[in-house]
């Protein structure tokens, strides 16, 4: 009766795996891509360009705390944003080309263009002056989000730019204000100051990234401050103005009356779902005021055959989590039994330093009044942050102070976001700090630190 068992709109992590999945059990499987790349939002504009981006500057600045034997940082010259973007682009196709010979490997059909519904069985592809109805049995929604408008002025190559253009620059400013203090807004925020570009952070709320333990955050905002940043918080952006003049400025008017002038601003004030121009209605589903789509635990929308995963559906909005919901979607599709998402992810913020987390932070342990206790390891004290320059990171880990059970790890500093995950495992498998004290890591690493911290949260129980 359709063409395909499994229609994905949508080829970023949810939507990928979607389709795999649906091909493994047999099944006729397409998958449509209005964007540049197969990998969607995820490899154009999102997670592998932002932190392929990130990763160059740290390259050409030498890492942190690089030295020339003489106590003196090496010198280094800033680099050119082609210099840059160059890498970024090579990382992209590397990446989108990666996952297109996945798809044809598992005889996934990719169709390029813009997917809306006629029905709740059809959905129409349209690519410039052609356009094609497909029919499905099942239709995955997973088109990811777009990033807010800024207000009272319309994007503009290299003045006013969302995330989505920002790697688009031609030039590196000498000045960026960055309106939003969320995880894109601030890990772009440090990436430009490691640049040694003055960087002013605009955010309406008094402290950012509120989910994340209290000790992480304030580390941050002390190196970024280090780093020049300055932010400016408890202040909403009225509108903004370009300056005309020898060279265009952007003119910021803060609500409290204070006024900010800037070479670029970044507008990264969240995001909502790329659902406008699906034509919803059609298939008889609607979306909310900030275009995300509402699931059962099967990730099944209102409309039985039709499921949604990933950015589109909201929290958390992580690469890694989208893609198990794709994969748990397309197993529900068809009946297929299958074991729910572990309760515990990890969260990487890929900012200079990096921020990760699994488990519960200290606020909220001590909010559900949970009797915790807290172990630290520095970077500082570990041979393997003495050989990486990195003296300021720190892994922190909280247990339970009746059972001994691990509650939550938290950590900032270089490789944070690989470091996470021996915690992930022991929080996921029910382990604590016996565990950590009678384990031996490898020497010198930063594993070292899972040792350090849970000697310390050891003394304090004892």
């Amino acid at each position: 009766m359709f063409d395909y068992d499994l229609l994905c709109i949508g080829s970023g992590p949810a939507g990928q795996r979607a389709a795999v999945q649906a091909a493994k059990l047999g099944k006729r499987t397409a998958v449509i891509e209005r964007g540049r790349f197969v990998g969607g939002v995820c490899v154009d504009t999102g997670t592998i360009p932002s932190k392929t981006f990130r990763e160059a500057v740290l390259t050409v600045m030498g890492r942190a705390g690089f030295t020339d034997g003489s106590g003196q940082q090496a010198l280094w010259q800033r680099p050119s944003a082609q210099a840059l973007m160059a890498r970024v682009a090579e990382v992209e196709h590397l990446q989108a080309e990666i996952i297109r010979e996945q798809l044809q490997r598992n005889d996934v059909t990719v169709l390029s263009g813009e997917a809306a519904f006629q029905d709740a069985h059809t959905v129409v592809v349209s690519r410039e002056s052609r356009s094609n109805a497909v029919t499905a049995a099942n239709i995955l929604l997973a088109v990811g989000t777009v990033p807010a408008p800024p207000p009272s002025i319309s994007p503009k190559p290299d003045l006013v730019v969302t995330s989505d253009e920002l790697l688009q620059i031609t030039s590196l400013p000498r000045r960026l204000a960055v309106i939003g203090a969320g995880v894109i807004g601030i890990e772009y925020a440090s990436m430009f100051a490691a640049l040694g570009i003055e960087v002013t952070v605009v955010d309406k709320r008094e402290r950012p990234l509120e989910f994340l333990d209290g000790e992480l955050v304030d580390e941050l905002l002390h190196q970024m401050r280090n780093a020049g940043v300055t932010f400016r918080l408890g202040e909403a952006v009225e509108r903004l103005e370009i300056v005309e003049g020898l060279s265009k400025r952007i003119l910021i008017f803060l609500e409290s009356g204070k006024r900010l002038v800037s070479d670029l601003v970044l507008f990264s004030a969240g995001r909502q779902g790329a659902t406008d121009r699906l034509n919803l209605p059609a298939a008889g589903l609607k979306a909310d005021d900030r275009g995300r789509l509402t699931v059962d635990q099967a990730y099944r929308t209102s409309v039985p055959h039709i499921f949604a995963a990933g950015d589109v559906i909201g929290f958390p909005s992580l690469a890694t989590t989208s893609a198990e919901q794709g994969r748990l979607a397309a197993c529900a599709a068809f009946g297929i039994d299958a074991e729910p998402m572990a309760p515990h992810f990890p969260i990487g913020i890929y900012a200079i330093p990096e921020l990760s987390a699994v488990g519960e932070p200290e606020h909220v342990l001590t909010a559900r009044r949970v009797p915790y206790e807290s172990g630290v390891a520095r970077y500082r004290e570990i041979a393997r942050g003495h050989i990486l320059g990195d003296d300021s990171g720190f892994l922190k880990l909280l247990f339970h102070r009746q059972d001994h059970r691990l509650l939550g790890v938290h950590a900032v500093g270089t490789g944070a976001t690989e470091l996470i995950h021996i915690g992930q495992a022991v929080l996921g498998l029910g382990g604590g700090l016996d565990y950590f004290l009678s384990t031996a890591f490898n020497y010198p690493t930063l594993t070292e630190c899972y040792k350090v911290a849970a000697l310390d949260a050891f003394n304090k129980l004892a």
